[in-house]
């Protein structure tokens, strides 16, 4: 089955590994160009890593071996031509017929698990810089309401948690979402503790900007920033 470029037709479910393959290239692609596209060592390196990933995975160069030889039929995956050794790049975009920012957070939701609209404006930082949370929102409803002659729809937004104000969502590039499972694995609870996971990439991200201007300063002043020599 290969996915068309021009109408693109209902995108086949992928396997949790499939979607971890997938999301780690478009990742890499954007995070750290210069490496991209990647050895299969380096792609192995980034499914398991530890952080930014929901749920963590231990997998081995077979999985991932067996994943790409997947997904490359289907045209997400492709071999990059030149070097010695073989390395691989993502065609989400074109396969499924999806703008950039909308690509970013289907990324993301493959990545990090369903999320808040406010969750992945932070979390696509280093990917996208939305303009605010009604953009996300609007690249998001606009997933929802695919119709059926672009593919249909790619995520869905999750009825709302006990104990939570805002909903999240998910992407259906594995199939249906069971929201009793997502809800169970994910802490809930947003009173006097508020929510840890929002509050931690809230802080990341607030680390991120406070970072780039103190190496803009640094820059005007002609000054090193700390920590370098």
């Amino acid at each position: 089955m290969t996915l068309s470029t021009d109408t693109p037709p209902r995108p086949p479910e992928l396997s949790a590994i499939e979607a971890r393959v997938l999301g780690t290239l478009m990742e890499k692609a954007r995070t750290v160009p210069d490496s991209y596209p990647l050895t299969l060592n380096s792609l192995l390196l980034g499914c398991n890593q530890k952080t930014s990933r929901e749920p963590l995975m231990e997998l081995d160069e077979a999985q991932v071996a067996t994943a790409l030889d997947t997904l490359k039929p289907l045209g997400l995956v492709r071999e990059a031509s030149g070097g010695r050794t073989t390395r691989y790049e993502h065609n989400f975009q074109r396969a499924l017929g999806v703008p950039e920012q909308s690509a970013v957070l289907l990324g993301l939701l493959m990545l990090r698990g369903p999320q808040t609209a406010g969750e992945l404006r932070l979390n696509t930082e280093r990917w996208y810089r939305f303009a605010d949370i009604s953009s996300v929102e609007g690249f998001l409803e606009e997933l929802q309401d695919r119709p059926a002659d672009k593919g249909g729809p790619l995520v869905v937004k999750l009825a709302r948690a006990p104990g939570t104000r805002e909903q999240r969502w998910a992407h259906l590039l594995c199939g249906p979402v069971d929201e009793q499972q997502t809800a169970a694995a994910r802490p809930t609870g947003e009173g006097a503790g508020g929510n840890t996971t929002q509050r931690l990439t809230q802080l990341e991200a607030e680390v991120v900007q406070l970072r780039a201007t103190v190496e803009k300063l640094c820059a005007e002043l002609g000054m090193s920033p700390p920590g370098q020599t």
